[in-house]
């Protein structure tokens, strides 16, 4: 199977550049797996595709403000730094541009908050940095001087930067948001468990990894990067017991999905609680956890494109999204969803 069986054409004024004013005003796609029928609605008429003794998964994840400005010690020459994944305390693994000058012992300075130590190169041109401030933690730091690590198509600034998070986002260490749960709002959420939908967290912490192209013809030959998950327990009974009564897990999102998919066997046993990640889910996986999916629409040529077409059907994927550039859909991080079910 090749990475050109996933591409689709996308005109580029398709691309969300800021999110809706209301988060689940966005368009809802219903894609039905067993005949591909699609059905056009919006977000927050999701609940009526939910079922009472339905289980909703999240990912809750919260992203760090991870972009930071700052110049070189000795030059002033200036430098961006994106913090991608915590190694130990206040040593990061990060990207540094411009690279060529980021070498082992440069330091790096941060608006008089913080100074980072460059201490060695890693695998494709990441770097290891040692920070240093007086707060009580990084994420202090961060908070003051950090911007959203926005993807690069998104070419405008984000006024409010809470809007790059979920409203249960909870655990820091993402470097991108689970964008599939960004159109939920409290209410939509306070609303589907009156209906008798439970919902359970897990943590993902969602690395760039996830959203690097393709690069080699023949997929099978990808390498994902790993990226840290944790399955409470709580949410491990939640899942057992709802398959166990004939309800449906339904993930929110691709990472929620990568999580499930990692965490428990065929036989529903939860085989790893947290660790690292590398799963690629492409057609031909057979799902063992979840039984439908919200998502967000997806790259060309991306994993994840591979993944919702693992579980739709490439053909009825690729259909779907054809209409939806017809319909003149918003897509990626700010864009719209669909609601893969059966």
């Amino acid at each position: 199977m090749t990475v050109n069986e996933f591409d689709y054409t996308l005109p580029e004024e398709l691309i969300a550049q800021t999110p809706l004013a209301q988060r689940d005003h966005s368009r809802l796609l219903v894609l039905h797996q067993s005949d591909g029928a699609l059905e056009h609605r919006h977000f927050y008429d999701i609940v009526e595709y939910l079922n009472p003794g339905d289980l909703l998964v999240v990912n809750d994840s919260k992203v760090i403000p991870a972009r930071i400005f700052g110049t070189r010690a000795g030059t002033g020459g200036l430098v961006e730094v994106l913090l991608l994944k915590a190694l130990q305390e206040d040593v990061w693994e990060a990207l540094v541009k411009p690279g060529k000058k980021a070498r082992p012992g440069q330091v790096l300075e941060f608006q008089e908050q913080m100074t980072g130590t460059v201490l060695e190169i890693l695998d494709d041109g990441k770097r290891k940095i040692r920070f240093s401030h007086d707060a009580s933690s990084i994420y202090e730091v961060l908070d003051r001087i950090g911007k959203m690590p926005l993807p690069p198509y998104i070419t405008e600034q984000l006024k409010d930067q809470g809007r790059y998070q979920t409203v249960y986002a909870r655990e820091l260490g993402s470097a991108a948001a689970p964008t599939a749960g960004l159109h939920f709002t409290d209410e939509l959420l306070k609303k589907t468990r009156e209906k008798g939908i439970q919902i359970a967290p897990v943590t993902l912490h969602v690395g760039l990894g996830t959203f690097r192209p393709v690069k080699e013809v023949e997929i099978t030959n990808h390498i994902m990067h790993t990226e840290y998950f944790s399955i409470p327990a709580e949410t491990v009974r939640l899942v057992q017991e709802t398959k166990a009564r004939g309800g449906r897990v339904i993930s929110v999102g691709t990472t929620a999905t990568r999580t499930l998919e990692s965490g428990f066997d065929s036989s529903l046993n939860c085989i790893q609680a947290s660790g690292e990640t590398g799963i690629f889910i492409y057609p031909g996986y057979q799902f063992k956890v979840i039984d439908a999916l919200i998502t967000n629409f997806h790259l060309p040529k991306s994993t994840l494109m591979m993944l919702v077409s693992a579980l739709a059907g490439k053909d009825k994927i690729m259909a779907a999204y054809q209409t939806a550039v017809e319909e003149r859909y918003r897509f990626f991080s700010f864009g719209d969803a669909m609601f893969i079910c059966d």
